[in-house]
């Protein structure tokens, strides 16, 4: 993550300091390694982000399957955040009872463990800034026994990943 980093420019500080934070040992408690680690590439996938998305793949944390429910959710939250934030918003109530008629089996039958794919989704979800995906993904979360802390760390590692891709191209 250091190249990463180094990428971040110096009127970027507290980015700097915030992404050595969340890509540190204690970055992101109440998560596994494996679990932050997949926010990170969940984030980087989601903002198109090439080189924090190459330096997770180098680091060879994360096993295929892995990588696999890291893109499922990217893939079928790109959907999802946007039709559901768009009926969230929506005043027409007649339109919003409408069945959405979306496919999307992955959420129920993902290629990793469910609470992995749920965290995913969450950060992709706060990057996409759906409300209604974001409190969908943290009662499931919740449910599947993730505590606060959890929660959190998924929302402060995709902030800062947003913060640190802005600020390399600046």
């Amino acid at each position: 993550m250091q190249a990463i980093k180094e990428l971040i420019p110096d009127f970027a500080k507290d980015v700097r300091i915030n992404f050595s934070s969340i890509t540190g040992d204690l970055g992101a408690p109440g998560l596994s390694q494996t679990q932050a680690h997949g926010v990170l590439l969940s984030a980087a996938l989601q903002l198109g982000f090439d080189q924090l998305s190459k330096e997770i793949a180098n680091a060879d944390t994360l096993n295929e399957q892995e990588v696999l429910g890291v893109k499922a959710a990217v893939a079928i939250m790109g959907m999802n955040n946007i039709y559901y934030r768009t009926m969230h918003l929506m005043s027409d109530k007649e339109v919003k009872s409408l069945p959405a008629k979306l496919r999307m089996n992955v959420i129920g039958s993902p290629p990793n463990e469910k609470i992995n794919f749920e965290i995913y989704s969450l950060a992709v979800s706060v990057l996409s800034g759906c409300g209604m995906c974001i409190n969908a993904h943290v009662n499931e979360l919740k449910k599947a026994g993730l505590g606060n802390e959890g929660v959190q760390s998924i929302i402060r590692i995709a902030s800062v990943v947003n913060s640190a891709f802005i600020s390399t191209r600046l």
